[in-house]
């Protein structure tokens, strides 16, 4: 495999080399990694209607709306802050 050189400034290889480190891994396999785990727009966009087909289907029994999305928001937003707890 030929090596590429990308360019970046040093306060960003210092971070990528300590980063890399504290995994135990080359930088090459930490970029490598990090790229892999990385989605996309259009993977995100992909993701997003296969959840939504599959909540449609096994949980709501109906097409998903812009309602359902925004009390969804509401509840991650009070189990993030803490003001309720864990959902069963």
């Amino acid at each position: 495999m030929a090596d590429t050189t990308i360019k970046v400034d040093p306060a960003v290889r210092d971070r990528l080399q300590e980063l890399a480190r504290d995994r135990g891994l080359s930088m090459r396999d930490l970029l490598t990694e990090l790229a892999g785990a990385t989605p996309t727009k259009e993977e995100l966009a992909a993701r997003y209607a296969e959840t939504k087909a599959y909540v449609e289907e096994h949980f709501l029994g109906r097409p998903y709306t812009d309602e359902d999305e925004k009390a969804g928001e509401a509840l991650w937003a009070a189990v993030a802050s803490g003001r309720i707890g864990e959902i069963q």
